[in-house]
């Protein structure tokens, strides 16, 4: 059987525009957890700075960290319909299935939200696979575990996204990297770590997919679906078989 080439998504900040709603649930919540409230300064932060050093200048712990996801997700049940991809993004997303790349979605928030979004946008059929992996600073980890759960090489696979944590990971885990300086983190913070491409508009990803795969194939830097969904210990998966 032929290996086919994939591309692993991340959602918020890459396909889908989540920011600002993220952002507003956090700033209702936080008092709960007794947080701060984020302003125009500290979302300027977030845009430069890596979640690491945010976590050690506010010190929130790991585990404060999950339980604030955890809900944000839980309340972003809610506002589904009200989400909507970058600009852009879905004629993208076409045009790389159409040249019969294989695409899935590496994501924190919840296979429910993410499937529920793909479907009211019309967007289902393009991807084989969803996972929801639960650890924010150690996603290499979840990365290995879909490489291997879905029988990826990682010379085939590509991942994109919007944060300095999915270039590390990526590093990590062996595989190339696109940067979208569309999302959470700025341009200059992304080069900074020197992603394989960096995207500016959802328009260059077909062309930066591309490039990475006609370069060197082998190359790794230092229909209807049917819905099955597994839980494992640490992410959540759901499997789109045509």
């Amino acid at each position: 059987m032929s290996i086919s080439d994939h591309i692993i998504l991340d959602f918020d900040g890459t396909i889908a525009d989540t920011l600002e709603l993220g952002l507003g649930i956090y700033n209702r919540i936080a008092p709960e957890y007794n947080c701060g409230i984020a302003g125009e300064e500290e979302r300027e932060l977030f845009r430069t700075k890596k979640p690491q050093d945010l976590l050690q200048a506010y010190g929130i712990s790991r585990l404060k960290l999950l339980t604030l996801m955890l809900r944000i997700r839980k309340e972003m049940r809610r506002h589904v319909a009200d989400m909507k991809p970058f600009t852009g993004m879905n004629a993208a997303l076409r045009e790389i299935s159409n040249a019969g790349i294989r695409m899935g979605i590496l994501t924190s928030n919840s296979v429910e939200n993410v499937r529920k979004f793909l479907e009211i946008n019309n967007l289902t059929t393009l991807f084989d696979f969803i996972y929801s992996g639960r650890s924010f600073l150690g996603k290499e980890k979840v990365i290995r575990k879909l490489l291997i759960h879905e029988h990826i090489p990682a010379g085939r696979v590509v991942y994109i996204g919007d944060e300095t944590r999915d270039i590390e990971a990526s590093r990590a885990a062996g595989i190339r990297v696109i940067a979208v300086s569309w999302g959470l983190n700025s341009r200059d913070l992304l080069a900074s770590l020197t992603p394989d491409q960096i995207a500016d508009r959802p328009e260059d990803l077909p062309d930066c997919v591309r490039q990475i795969f006609m370069a060197s194939p082998q190359c790794v830097k230092a229909s209807a679906p049917d819905h099955i969904s597994t839980e494992y210990n640490d992410h959540q998966q759901t499997k789109l078989n045509s």
